[in-house]
């Protein structure tokens, strides 16, 4: 018989569900993303010594963002949102839309979002789907400054903490979907739940780093096992 869930779901998400629309994941293994080396792109240091370069490389990922789609695993999580009777929180360390554009509408961007730009004095952030240009600037500030991309960089601390384990430690079930484990403080995320005695999965297309710190895992495809998954809880409620 399948184990009947009740009350809030907390989903985490990672490179692995959107690798299927056609966003590469990211690999730090060989210290380069999309053919660059990450210090580069990816670090406070290397925007404040490149900023032509790391917009660029923003400006890349968001253009191949408006060509892609939400696949089956994101549009299976947007019909649990709207069809759970309790709260269904997704944590997402994606910086695109999928989710949102899937139909997902209580979504945590804990590593920024790529559609959007920040004034790094003020941090306001600004709807942005087009490329942001080194010249653009903030209007929220007495004199004005340039506006970065509102992305999480290796050594800045991650966005919506408070919220996140907040939701944490009100869910009966985490399930974490798509994502290789390793990459703290999103890895130590089971840790919280287990902790609130939450029912932990892990979807993935192989077992990752913190497999032993899951009760329950289901390894194959995000468009099949999420798809899955998902019809499983709905049907036992």
């Amino acid at each position: 018989m399948r184990p009947v869930h009740k009350g809030n779901i907390v989903i985490l998400t990672g490179a692995g569900i959107s690798a299927e629309s056609g966003i590469r994941t990211f690999r730090a293994s060989d210290g380069l993303w999309e053919e660059h080396h990450i210090e580069d792109v990816a670090t406070p240091e290397g925007y404040k010594r490149d900023p032509e370069l790391v917009h660029r490389f923003y400006n890349a990922r968001r253009e191949l963002l408006h060509t892609v789609e939400p696949n089956a695993a994101h549009l299976a999580l947007a019909k649990l949102e709207a069809q759970w009777p309790d709260q269904v929180t997704i944590v997402t360390q994606n910086i695109d839309d999928l989710h949102e554009r899937a139909g997902s509408k209580n979504v945590l961007h804990m590593h920024g979002e790529l559609l959007k730009a920040r004034c790094p004095h003020s941090k306001q952030t600004i709807d942005w789907p087009t490329a942001i240009q080194s010249t653009d600037m903030c209007q929220c500030c007495q004199f004005p400054e340039p506006l970065r991309p509102h992305v999480v960089w290796f050594g800045e601390m991650p966005l919506g903490l408070d919220r996140i384990y907040q939701a944490l430690s009100e869910a009966s079930l985490f399930i974490s979907i798509g994502t290789s484990g390793n990459v703290y403080p999103a890895a130590g995320l089971v840790h919280e739940a287990a902790m609130h005695n939450a029912h932990t999965i892990e979807i993935n297309l192989e077992p990752s780093q913190g497999k032993t710190h899951f009760a329950e895992h289901r390894y194959g495809r995000a468009t099949i096992e999420v798809v899955k998954y998902v019809e499983e809880l709905l049907e036992a409620r």
